[in-house]
């Protein structure tokens, strides 16, 4: 009788170490991947794939400018009265001013222009980069467009080099070390305005 039970188990052993076990449990797995890739297949064409990765590769290539686009088609609605804000503390030729915290560079308020326009003889680049400044008058955050003025040598008075919330270049619409006077007909830098385009979220 023990020699019986010593056999069965020894034959269920085998049968599980067996290699035709082994064989049968690759092939169901050869069966299910052949079957899924033939699925895959039938659903789908290369033209498909191809155009859904080529999509997906301009679609990335496309973030980084998203900050720029909606600086650029905020309403007039979200944008705060400039009246209203120039009672706010501080002087707006210095750098310390609450506008100027992700300055780097010349203020036109310094040059012969304002906080929101250009010198006469500049003229305005179309690409900015932003910021979030709090205003200590009101206690809001502000989202201020950082442009360059350009057209003319640099103004050299007022440097500000503040650099909060400065990202590295390959992050160009949080990056404030890049000339923003690239695509306009003159692309040398001037100074730089700080128009307040709409409140923080």
């Amino acid at each position: 009788m023990w020699r019986h039970c010593r056999s069965i188990s020894n034959e269920r052993a085998r049968s599980r170490t067996s290699p035709d076990n082994k064989g049968s449990q690759v092939k169901r797995l050869d069966n299910w991947v052949e079957q899924s890739t033939r699925r895959v297949a039938q659903q789908t064409s290369r033209r498909n794939f191809l155009a859904r990765l080529s999509g997906l590769l301009v679609g990335g290539t496309a973030l980084p400018l998203l900050p720029v686009a909606r600086a650029t088609e905020a309403t007039t609605a979200s944008v705060p009265d400039e009246s209203a804000l120039e009672g706010s503390l501080g002087d707006p030729t210095s750098c310390d001013y609450w506008r100027h915290c992700s300055m780097d560079g010349f203020l036109c308020s310094c040059c012969g222009g304002s906080q929101t326009s250009c010198p006469p003889g500049t003229e305005l680049a179309v690409v900015t980069w932003v910021g979030t400044c709090r205003n200590p008058a009101d206690g809001i955050d502000y989202v201020i467009s950082y442009n360059d003025c350009c057209g003319k040598s640099s103004c050299g008075r007022c440097a500000c080099n503040r650099n909060e919330g400065d990202r590295p270049m390959y992050m160009p619409p949080k990056s404030n070390d890049i000339n923003w006077c690239q695509g306009i007909d003159n692309n040398i830098y001037h100074c730089t305005i700080a128009a307040v385009i709409g409140r923080g979220v």
